[in-house]
């Protein structure tokens, strides 16, 4: 389990919910006349003043304690107002083994997913300029085909929407060796994923589409996308300390922060992010701070006032009232104030960015560990709630809704539900029966679901406050339903659901029956794996005859054989999630062999069980045997069925390399 919160964290290069959510955590969720009155968690009662030394003194009270708490190096605030930077500050260290100071105005460090505003920011150009058309077919722009879903082509718009229907693809995502940087024209062509929804119905966030997005711009201005984003991004906005560049050019060298896993660690190498648009920058926090006040000024001198508040103001289609995507940017409500918003997390670094347009207020905030337990998630957590409630405080209550209805609707909430980001096609499938979210109803009639509780700071309580619309009772933070002929279509909650919702788990992978009857095959697989030889054993001791001869004795040897190569195949995959674990830039190459080796090995050792089972059933039913042989023999032929369903629902066989 910990690999798959550690793999869920870097896919997004910014991670993934309910386990490490990409986006900036909503910690209270309000909104405006589109959304539900909202509870803030522990509002003043009067708003502070934001200025230079009040966010100082605050920020000098908070961070070192929160990163000495969480076991973090160090990190780094901006805080922008009015055009202005407040506050420019590091704390803690670049380099923890030479105690080198975090320096808030030049110090390096990984945003993760934030960088692909920049991305989207240079869409925008583009638009502008006239060379693109956000509801083009994007074929018009490349030199390969993606082929149409239900007859419908992608589009620019469904690509920073998160809307394009890829599934998870994490074989290109990042490694330590800089011979991974990959060309982005070639990325896009060998790391195409499957699509798996039709474009604009469902938000499902890819790495992969922002790096196409990237290599668009490459093909209509005819610059590299890194000149280009020198060019026209950075030089505008004097951001010195920043590059897309892959290995870090060594200019920028002395001014990186080392990246750690955790103190006991040493500094880990310098991280290459393979679909560089969607998280390859390395960038000072006062550039960073650059770039909020280039947006918060409508788009400085990077937009058009026009452009930018398209980009900006847009809101996709989502469930009910719950927050929506911009253009490229996440909608995020706190404090009934609206703001848009990235995370990003690479391995080693994790960052949070939040405008607040209408009051003219950026907050960005970045670490260079994770810090113990993943501290890093809490710290960023709990410093944009309370920034919000201590500048932009609220004061709302809710209501929530009879407690009939209420224990009603929990009933038909009540599931196994899977995410809309993740793999489908491949292998990595298998990770969804880790990833399932459950929805209990609790003995007062309200929903319950443990995985969300990992977000909170205790066990979220959910109240409905309108049809299918409840709150967190400590954080405001939303969760809506979809509701159709009386069942649940799909749910998110506010801190993901620009970009991932979750729908009933089908039938055929429902974890809830599933797993046991999985756990419940490899035991059967087990006992009958290790009696084989035990029963020769004791035979031999006793110097006594097995009952078996010929063909019914080959059924029974083979069936063994084929358990045992089962043992062999989940031990592989084990493994293999152990390689990935320890380094995750094993995805994608080094162990392709392993990979092609398990999913040739586990349909031979599946079908073979399932078969040689039956096979020897039908002998001991001929022969007249025990009871207890057909019984082995009729278990082994459920656990034969189990996994070779397993086998081809969660594609373990094939040498498709894209995943």
């Amino acid at each position: 389990m910990r690999f798959f919160y550690k793999l869920m964290i870097i896919l997004a290069m910014a991670g993934f919910v309910p386990l490490s959510a990409q986006a900036p955590v909503n910690p209270d969720s309000g909104g405006d006349s589109h959304s539900q009155p909202g509870k803030s968690s522990a509002p003043p009662s009067e708003t502070v003043v934001l200025d230079t030394a009040d966010v100082t003194a605050w920020l000098d009270g908070f961070m070192p304690y929160a990163l000495e708490r969480g076991q973090i190096a160090g990190g780094a605030v901006v805080v922008v107002h009015n055009g202005q930077p407040i506050v420019e500050k590091g704390y803690g260290y670049a380099d923890f083994a030479t105690k080198k100071p975090v320096d808030g105005k030049t110090t390096m460090f990984r945003p993760g997913s934030i960088s692909k505003l920049f991305t989207w920011t240079a869409v925008m150009q583009q638009v502008e300029a006239g060379k693109l058309d956000l509801d083009k077919d994007v074929n018009a722009y490349l030199d390969f085909k993606i082929p149409p879903y239900d007859g419908k082509p992608i589009t620019l718009r469904n690509i920073m929407t998160h809307s394009a229907g890829f599934e998870e693809s994490i074989r290109h995502l990042i490694s330590n060796d800089p011979k991974a940087v990959m060309e982005l024209g070639k990325y896009s062509r060998e790391a195409l994923p499957e699509r798996v929804f039709a474009p604009g119905t469902t938000p499902a966030y890819s790495n992969y589409a922002t790096a196409l997005a990237g290599h668009i711009v490459e093909r209509v201005s005819g610059m590299s996308f890194d000149d280009y984003v020198d060019q026209r991004i950075f030089a505008p906005l004097g951001m010195a300390h920043s590059t897309f560049r892959q290995p870090l050019p060594a200019k920028f060298k002395p001014f990186m922060s080392s990246g750690y896993k955790s103190l006991a660690a040493p500094a880990q190498p310098f991280e290459i992010v393979i679909p560089a648009p969607a998280g390859s920058l390395s960038a000072s926090s006062a550039d960073m701070g650059k770039f909020m006040m280039a947006h918060l000024a409508d788009g400085g001198k990077l937009l058009s006032p026009e452009t930018a508040r398209m980009m900006h103001n847009y809101q996709a289609p989502n469930i009910g009232p719950l927050n929506s995507m911009a253009l490229g940017f996440y909608e995020q409500w706190i404090n009934g104030r609206r703001a848009i918003s990235h995370g990003g997390d690479t391995g080693l670094f994790h960052s949070d960015l939040w405008l607040f347009p209408k009051e003219n207020i950026g907050l960005y905030i970045t670490m260079n560990s994770g810090g113990k337990e993943g501290a890093s998630h809490a710290v960023r957590t709990a410093l944009i709630q309370k920034f919000a409630n201590r500048y932009l405080p609220d004061n709302r209550q809710f209501t929530p809704i009879d407690e009939a209805t209420a224990r009603k609707h929990a009933e038909i909430m009540a599931g196994t539900y899977v995410m809309s980001r993740g793999s489908f096609t491949n292998f990595m499938s298998l990770f969804g029966l880790l990833s399932t979210t459950k929805v209990l109803v609790g003995p007062d009639g309200k929903i319950m679901i443990p995985s969300l509780d990992g977000m909170s700071a205790g066990i979220r309580e959910w109240v409905e406050v309108e049809p299918f619309i409840w709150r967190d009772t400590t954080t405001g933070e939303r969760l809506a339903a979809e509701v159709k002929d009386g069942r649940v279509v799909r749910f998110s909650i506010d801190s993901f659901s620009p970009f991932t919702v979750l729908e009933p788990a089908p039938a055929a992978t429902n974890a809830a029956w599933l797993t046991p009857a999985l756990l419940a095959a490899l035991a059967i697989v087990l006992l009958a794996a290790l009696a084989w030889p035990t029963r020769a054993l004791v035979r031999r001791s006793y110097k006594a005859e097995f009952a078996l001869t010929d063909r019914s004795l080959l059924a029974y040897r083979l069936s063994r054989v084929c358990a045992w190569l089962v043992l062999a195949a989940v031990a592989g995959w084990v493994g293999l999630v152990a390689a990935f674990s320890a380094d995750i830039g094993s995805i994608g190459g080094p162990l392709d062999w392993l990979i092609n080796l398990l999913r040739v090995i586990t349909p031979v050792a599946s079908i073979g069980l399932l078969a040689t089972s039956i096979w020897h059933l039908v002998l001991s039913v001929q022969n007249r045997r025990r009871w207890t042989m057909k019984l082995g023999a009729a278990l082994m032929i459920f656990a034969g069925l189990v996994l070779t369903w397993v086998t081809f629902q969660f594609h373990l066989y094939g040498f498709n390399m894209v995943y």
